[in-house]
């Protein structure tokens, strides 16, 4: 065999015309309204590529290219003159099959200079070429105007906004970093979009509670914001999320015993009662509450926005606000500060606080009952905070029955270093 001939990449180039071209060849129709290429041309095309970029001609390249454009507008201009001729005939006025024609010689050339690639690519193409109908269906029967609009709004924030924004401490807003802040409000944004996304797939009655659950490792604060909001504009799934604000804490407890396990091990058997009284009440919670879900599956239209923008930057700027807070605390009053920052940096995010009082506690030297109870007390401002957030993005009912189960989990968590 010659070692010199690049096998792999036409072997590629060969699979990705016979893939896409087999999708195009089932699709391709009969008669005087059947389209210009099937698995044969497809297959051909691609090959044709890798060939002229195996001759090493350049200018043979981009003659290729500029023949097949001139054959594809010569094709599309017959099968437009052809409807004409039959304007009752099923006939679909799309340029698909030609771009994918251009796209499959395309793939041929890039096979022999990046066959994973080529190959991948060849995959994805002929993925959506046959789901059509269900991209048809999706754009059109599926999406909402208003949650397409919200889906631009979240890409221009993150992938647009995101990026221009200073990724430094400016003195005219107290040292807080910019994009550290519109990342909050980013990740606010993209918390109610997940929550709005799975009670589309699977009803409010599962979705949201499994989106609570999820989310809740990112913020659980977030996600009691979020869940409110969605509840002022779908009062009929109060139940719904406030189980899921309840079943975010669930998440809360799994990422403070990471964060006692990577900072200090060892004192994880201080937390143990903590942290597993707190978790049996969080248990207990979402049993009855998911008991008492009343919310019928076939009720369920979806209503309202995805996200609230004015919500997400109100949480961004409180919560980097109270972290600015405690860490000033904690710089100018020593282990006073430890104290001070446990409480008002639990009311930002119980882990940071968890982590600053671990690794404090050394430094300061603590007593385990001094750092058991700086936990509680982070725990317990990040509770407060919670039931805050509730109350001022949720609305009375959802505020108050919320907070109610979110004190149960903080008394139960006080109970275990009693008990």
């Amino acid at each position: 065999m010659n070692e010199s001939v690049p096998w792999l990449g036409l072997a590629v180039a060969l699979a990705s015309g016979l893939l896409i071209g087999i999708e195009r060849e089932r699709r391709k129709g009969q008669g005087s309204t059947r389209a210009m290429a099937g698995v044969r041309t497809f297959t051909v095309v691609s090959l044709c590529g890798a060939l002229s970029y195996l001759v090493a001609w350049p200018w043979l390249t981009l003659a290729g290219a500029v023949l097949l454009a001139g054959l594809i507008l010569t094709s599309y201009r017959a099968e437009q003159r052809a409807q004409a001729l039959s304007p009752k005939a099923e006939h679909d006025p799309g340029i698909t099959t030609e771009m994918a024609l251009f796209v499959t010689y395309l793939l041929g050339v890039l096979a022999l200079q990046q066959p994973a690639l080529a190959g991948a690519m060849a995959v994805v193409v002929a993925v959506l070429l046959a789901a059509r109908s269900h991209l048809h269906r999706f754009s059109i029967e599926i999406l909402t105007q208003q949650e397409l609009q919200d889906a631009l709004l979240l890409a221009a924030a993150a992938l647009v906004v995101l990026p221009l924004i200073p990724n430094e401490p400016l003195a005219f807003l107290g040292g807080v970093n910019p994009r550290r802040l519109w990342l909050l409000a980013v990740l606010m944004m993209g918390l109610q979009a997940v929550g709005y996304v799975a009670s589309r797939l699977a009803g409010p009655r599962y979705g949201l509670p499994l989106a609570g659950l999820a989310s809740g490792f990112v913020s659980s604060t977030a996600t009691v914001a979020s869940m409110g909001a969605r509840c002022r504009s779908q009062g009929q799934w109060l139940s719904d999320c406030r189980l899921a604000a309840w079943s975010s804490c669930l998440a809360t407890n799994v990422q403070l015993v990471l964060v006692i396990l990577t900072i200090q091990a060892q004192a994880l058997a201080l937390f143990l009662p903590l942290l597993g009284f707190s978790t049996l009440a969080i248990v207990l919670l979402v049993v009855l509450g998911w008991r008492r879900g009343t919310l019928p599956e076939a009720d369920f239209k979806p209503q309202g926005r995805a996200f609230s923008l004015k919500n997400a930057l109100l949480f961004a700027c409180v919560l980097s606000g109270f972290t600015t807070l405690a860490a000033w605390l904690a710089r100018t009053w020593g282990e006073l500060g430890v104290w001070s920052a446990a409480l008002f940096a639990g009311f930002a995010d119980v882990h940071a606080a968890a982590a600053s009082v671990l690794s404090a506690a050394s430094e300061h030297d603590l007593s385990n009952r001094q750092l058991i109870l700086a936990i509680l007390l982070a725990y317990t401002a990040n509770t407060v905070s919670k039931c805050l957030v509730a109350c001022a993005s949720g609305g009375l009912r959802y505020g108050v029955t919320t907070s109610a189960g979110l004190l149960f989990i903080v008394l139960a968590a006080w109970l275990g270093i009693i008990v």
